[in-house]
């Protein structure tokens, strides 16, 4: 488990996380998002004492990090895959961790199969592609067999096979009871494997909450209706909180009630429907919603013309 209380740190005038306060539980796995510059790697550091927070405080498994005898097995962490000795070989570099912690080479072979990094285990880091090292990265968070993972952006720069492997493993982590803690800037690959969402903008947590119940907060449910007698219907449904639109003839998109709602009103009135399909909104939609304000480094698109020379 993870708990910060009024978390706070500051790098000159600039406050870069402002007074968060957040429980990530053990059982499942909760996605940290916010656009860039907003406080997440910052988050994630003062977890793991690399930076050390201006006020509030934040504890893993009920202490500071500092505080714990084996962080290994108590927390495995991947914030920077990068930082590994390009000299090493991948095995020198965990052979190199496990024995701080007395961790035995069982483990190290355990960890280099469970990434597939067998094949290169004995190859020097510095010619690691950027999917190997993130491999790396996971091997020494999973080293210590520890109770919670903190992983910052751990699918960059994977292959398909290797972003459906993370998805597995972090699930199956969660099922086991551990606490996982991971960030993503894929919104798809994220609503596919976190149970939780914790949104952070400008240094605050702007939401927290079930994927669903958060995405559904934001933009809300839809449910598409096809039917003969679509305006009678629509009458019938047409109350207080209930928005509806005609996209085309004998069509309806409703908004602020379920299809269980719209099934019942129209058996309960002998309207026949073609189609009554319940409509969600993504995540990316809703993430985008909920962070317009947020951004600090808006993109402006370029006219391919422009960029290209194009006459």
């Amino acid at each position: 488990m993870i708990e910060a209380h009024d978390l706070t740190k500051r790098f000159g005038d600039k406050t870069a996380v402002d007074h968060v306060s957040f429980t990530i539980a053990p059982g499942s796995v909760t996605g940290f998002l916010g656009p860039n510059g907003a406080g997440k790697s910052t988050t994630m550091r003062m977890v793991v004492g690399l930076d050390h927070p201006t006020a509030g405080t934040v504890t893993v498994n009920g202490k500071p990090y500092a505080k714990h005898r084996s962080p290994l097995s108590e927390v495995g962490v991947l914030l920077d895959a990068k930082a590994v000795h390009t000299g090493r070989s991948a095995r020198s570099h965990l052979r190199t961790m496990a024995a701080t912690h007395g961790i035995s080479t069982r483990r190290v072979d355990e960890v280099i199969e469970m990434t597939g990094l067998a094949g290169v285990a004995r190859k020097r880091v510095g010619g690691f592609s950027l999917g190997m090292g993130q491999r790396l990265g996971i091997a020494s968070a999973m080293l210590g067999d520890p109770r919670t993972l903190i992983l910052d952006e751990p699918v960059n720069g994977l292959d398909p096979e290797g972003v459906q492997w993370v998805r597995h493993l972090v699930r199956d982590l969660a099922g086991e009871g551990r606490t996982v803690f991971l960030s993503s800037h894929l919104m798809s690959e994220m609503a596919q494997t976190a149970d939780q969402l914790l949104v952070i903008g400008r240094g605050k947590i702007i939401t927290a909450g079930p994927v669903q119940e958060v995405i559904d907060s934001v933009i809300g449910a839809t449910v598409r209706v096809r039917s003969p007698r679509a305006t009678e219907l629509a009458d019938l449904l047409r109350t207080d909180g209930v928005s509806i639109t005609s996209p085309e003839a004998g069509t309806l998109q409703l908004h602020g009630v379920t299809a269980e709602q719209v099934g019942e009103t129209a058996a309960a009135h002998g309207i026949v429907l073609h189609e009554l399909n319940p409509q969600s909104a993504s995540l990316e939609e809703a993430y985008m919603n909920l962070t317009q304000d947020a951004v600090e480094y808006h993109s402006e698109p370029v006219p391919i013309h422009q960029e290209a020379g194009i006459r």
